[in-house]
């Protein structure tokens, strides 16, 4: 009853009165990187969903693409901003993803959409991840995010699959309030992201 019916109807509600509540949040934000970030407003990537169905996440950019001369990216951490630092700090980077709510790709609450290219990698109990929408939080985030071992953030993922209800997602969105305020996890020890998961 809650995961089929009363959990989607509440992100669309949530996410429409964020969205306006917001709305000069995301203004001002959008203008700063019209100004300071070439124009470049948006981070669009393919991301499996629900089932593992590929969707269009949506998040603001916080990295230049800046190259060497071989043409590759630059590392991470040569790459962001201080505004786009400050935009992962506080995980304002993530507020377009309350469109990707309101289209009904993602929850609020959710395992993280990770890239495409893992969808191969997992084993049957990994999959089981994709039985649920992905969510803009997750229990993973609220139990270290970027700072987990891959293993541990499959263990968290599962486990919020098999016990989801409206109060552990309550205490995930209430904890992830308090996650954001002292920046718990963000960066990971080695670099801005999380260095990508790979079969041992």
């Amino acid at each position: 009853m809650y995961q089929k019916l009363l959990k989607p109807l509440l992100d669309k509600l949530l996410a429409t009165l964020l969205l306006v509540v917001l709305f000069p949040v995301l203004a001002v934000i959008t203008l700063f990187l019209l100004v300071f970030n070439n124009a470049k407003i948006f981070f669009i990537q393919q991301r499996p969903g629900l089932q593992g169905k590929p969707f269009e996440l949506l998040k603001f950019r916080t990295m230049a693409e800046l190259l060497n001369e071989e043409g590759e990216l630059l590392p991470d951490n040569l790459r962001i901003s201080g505004f786009g630092r400050f935009l992962r700090r506080t995980s304002l980077d993530e507020l377009p993803q309350l469109i990707n709510v309101l289209k009904g790709d993602m929850s609020f609450v959710g395992p993280r959409p990770l890239l495409m290219e893992y969808l191969p990698l997992y084993s049957g109990t990994q999959a089981q991840r994709h039985n649920v929408r992905p969510g803009i939080t997750g229990l993973a985030q609220i139990k270290g995010r970027n700072l987990l071992s891959w293993d541990e953030k499959f263990r968290y993922d599962l486990d919020y699959v098999q016990n989801i209800s409206f109060m552990l997602d309550l205490k995930i969105i209430l904890l992830t309030f308090v996650s954001v305020i002292i920046g718990r996890g963000v960066d990971q020890a080695k670099g801005i992201t999380m260095e990508k998961f790979k079969l041992e």
